[in-house]
């Protein structure tokens, strides 16, 4: 049986989307080796695909990465191109793992929406992403035969805005990467931190640099912090440069802290995983998330993590981090004084942190995607699912 997942997301540098879209489609080829999976994209990313695999790690046979070159008629690749290449392959079933799905299509299609953010917090994005967002994702979410969220609250959301079945979702956590485990190796950690210019004592922000990340209320907390007596640190935030972030760095001007502030760009996951390990506190204050993966692999490395009381990452962190209000300057710029000075309770939240990541694996992952496969392709023909033919 041939499944098809949308490949456009390992096109650029990954960032959550992509990571999410290879480590599923790794799973899923190593969970159903009698299926053949495709990440199909109108743009080249068999390199991309080739290159995410570490070291000797082998690419199961069954997963390939498809380049479906496109003509004048056939770029219009939601609507033309990939219902062709649907039809012309004989996909039994396509997911779209970055919220799209072909607009006609003769086989059975998933979904995932992994947040409803560009409803609900508009304001946050561009306001071309809004416009297509309000036009093509309430019709995605009728179309798709099942679809998939990352958490039980954007399922609620998904329910409430868009008008869907609870019964059609299925919730399915995503998972820390292999790549983020306690780095213990000083040299590796030392060269990492060199190379990027990260000092000796600092706070980790990791993420794109955007407005749903609320950095204007951690630069804010930082500058407080600096105001008080014995408090110097280095504010480092590590990921790639994102949109409306005018305001962000007319802050960080006005406050002078720009040589205390280190913004790295993207870096790769042995540096990210150098600095989750050596951080003394990783911070992460997003206004609005569907899941919330970045403090879940701040965890896995062992740091101490402070986060957003918000549903979705009170979901996803358990009680292994400490939680505040998330536009509620004075509440963390405390919180990271009273974290900053205190080893034991750094050591705690370390250990437990640890624990609760590891609950999540990419393997469950892949098994309960494969469950929802299973339950489509069931329905559509009324034979034998993929886990029988496992």
């Amino acid at each position: 049986m041939r499944i098809a997942i949308d490949g456009i997301p390992l096109a650029e540098p990954k960032t959550g989307i992509g990571h999410y879209t290879f480590e599923l489609a790794r799973g899923l080829a190593s969970l159903a080796p009698a299926h053949e999976f495709e990440l199909v994209a109108h743009v080249n990313v068999e390199s991309a695909v080739e290159s995410a695999f570490e070291g000797d790690e082998a690419r199961p046979a069954n997963l390939s990465a498809v380049h479906a070159p496109v003509n004048a008629l056939s770029k219009r690749w939601w609507t033309i191109g990939l219902p062709l290449y649907v039809q012309r392959r004989g996909v039994a079933l396509f997911h779209g793992t970055n919220y799209k799905i072909p607009l006609w299509n003769r086989c059975r299609t998933i979904v995932t929406i992994h947040d409803l953010s560009l409803l609900l917090h508009s304001h946050t994005h561009e306001e071309e992403l809004v416009r297509r967002a309000r036009l093509r994702l309430p019709a995605t979410a009728r179309m798709a035969s099942k679809i998939i969220t990352d958490s039980e609250s954007v399922k609620r959301e998904i329910c409430e805005h868009l008008g869907v079945r609870p019964e059609k979702i299925a919730v399915v956590p995503l998972a820390p990467r292999r790549a983020f485990r306690p780095v213990n190796a000083l040299e590796v950690i030392a060269s990492a931190r060199r190379r990027l210019g990260v000092e000796d004592d600092f706070i980790l922000f990791v993420g794109t640099v955007e407005p749903r990340k609320n950095l204007l209320t951690l630069v804010r907390a930082f500058e407080e912090l600096t105001r008080r007596r014995d408090f110097r640190a280095q504010l480092v935030i590590a990921g790639q440069k994102g949109w409306l972030t005018e305001e962000l760095f007319a802050l960080i001007e006005q406050s002078g802290l720009g040589r205390r502030i280190l913004f790295t760009g993207y870096i790769s996951d042995e540096d990210l995983a150098a600095l989750y390990s050596s951080c003394r506190v990783c911070v992460y204050p997003s206004l609005y998330e569907g899941f919330g993966l970045p403090p879940l692999e701040a965890m896995s490395c062992g740091a101490p993590v402070i986060t957003s009381r918000i549903p979705v990452i009170m979901e996803t962190v358990g009680e292994a981090a400490r939680l505040v209000e998330p536009t509620d300057v004075r509440a963390l710029a405390d919180c990271l004084q009273g974290l900053w000075g205190d080893d034991e309770e750094r050591r705690r939240l370390s250990a437990e942190g640890i624990a609760h990541a590891a609950r999540f694996t990419w393997e469950r992952t892949a098994r309960l995607t494969l469950d929802v496969y299973e339950e489509v392709l069931q329905g559509a023909s009324g034979t034998a699912g993929l886990a029988a033919n496992a």
